[in-house]
């Protein structure tokens, strides 16, 4: 049906729906109003601004040797940006759908492929996962959030939380599906391919997450495709 210029304009125009300082304009993109605080988001996610922004990408040793070394391993996906200034800055990455989350004193893991931005109060770093060398990149290594703040996650449609508990067993996951779990969860790997797997046959679900304990961990319909780490 076809619209007036002026009428697609009004149908689509920015809108401030309260004083939150992290807005949704929609399920796609991300509205943050800067005053005094800065945030972290991934690089490349900005697709627009007001006001006065600095944008500056993450310093190779800024944050120690240690980090910086283990940033040599993530890919692009986990690649920082601080942004700081006076103004609305608004965030999108591929399209995906954004969900935002408020920790409270508490820690949560985020792959860094679906970590879209972060208050610059809470504590992160850079965390491997251990029995999973040379498998995926993208399933060895995580953000791990920590304190008292807000961050925006990414998903490929609308994620599902599997609650863990000792009493329900452990909960399986394909790596590649997984978006974030609770920081009292220390998952583990398990395999199960099969000769078809070695032949291009077989489906990716040789190797799978395991989730023991007391927590949650969320998973998204679609299958992230990570490249893989050479040995």
């Amino acid at each position: 049906m076809e619209q007036s210029l002026s009428d697609f304009v009004s149908a689509h125009e920015q809108q401030d729906r309260g004083q939150d300082r992290w807005e949704l304009e929609n399920e796609r993109i991300l509205e943050v109003k800067l005053m005094q605080n800065g945030i972290w988001t991934k690089a490349g996610s900005m697709i627009a601004y007001r006001g006065d922004m600095n944008f500056r990408r993450e310093g190779m040793l800024e944050h120690g040797t240690g980090r910086f070394l283990k940033e040599l391993f993530t890919g692009e996906g986990a690649k920082l940006m601080r942004v700081q200034g006076r103004g609305r800055v608004y965030l999108a990455d591929k399209a995906k759908r954004i969900t935002v989350l408020k920790l409270e004193d508490e820690s949560l893991f985020v792959n860094g492929s679906d970590l879209l931005a972060f208050e610059d109060g809470l504590r992160w770093d850079i965390r491997m996962l251990r029995k999973a060398a040379g498998v995926l990149a993208g399933g060895l290594f995580n953000l791990r959030l920590s304190g008292r703040g807000r961050l925006a996650i990414c998903t490929h449609g609308i994620p599902m939380a599997l609650r863990v508990t000792p009493q329900t067993g452990t909960v399986f996951t394909d790596p590649q599906a997984t978006v974030a779990w609770s920081g009292s969860l220390q998952p583990d790997f398990k395999t199960a391919l099969t000769l078809g797997s070695f032949f291009g046959r077989g489906s990716r679900e040789g190797l799978q997450m395991a989730f023991r304990g007391e927590g949650f961990v969320l998973v998204q319909p679609y299958e992230e495709n990570f490249a893989q780490v050479r040995r």
